[in-house]
């Protein structure tokens, strides 16, 4: 039986080698190397350290608006005051408001409709 358990896991590991020699492959660059310098500099990460964020306070699935075809709490553009209600999060068949935790402007909603988000996600960044 241990020799059969080997045979799996030598096939398991050469199933991580071809797909680590496929995503090598995927990372080139006309043929260059992509150094990880040049992947953490077209990361998003660097606008969120400029901006402010609004994340999620629970795990359960976003909705920009009251109800369906309702306008949306907030636009990208738009003023708002710490408080003021940007989302609902549903959890639970509960509809939780999230409020603003900054005054400033909308600069970018990070979800999308009905979609699901995690505890501490970033929902809104504000300037």
């Amino acid at each position: 039986m241990n020799c059969l358990k080997m045979e799996i896991d030598k096939k398991i590991i050469k199933k991580l080698i071809d797909a680590l020699e496929d995503l090598k492959k995927s990372l080139n660059k006309n043929g260059e190397q992509i150094e990880i310098s040049e992947i953490k500099s077209n990361d998003d990460n660097s606008e969120i350290e400029d901006y402010k964020s609004v994340k999620s306070p629970i795990i359960g699935t976003a909705y920009l608006a009251p109800e369906p075809g309702a306008k949306p709490f907030v636009e990208v553009g738009k003023k708002i005051k710490k408080g003021d209600t940007v989302m609902i999060v549903e959890a639970m068949k509960t509809m939780n408001h999230v409020p603003s935790s900054h005054d400033g402007i909308v600069k970018k909603i990070s979800v999308e409709d009905g979609q699901p988000v995690e505890y501490d996600q970033i929902l809104i960044l504000v300037e």
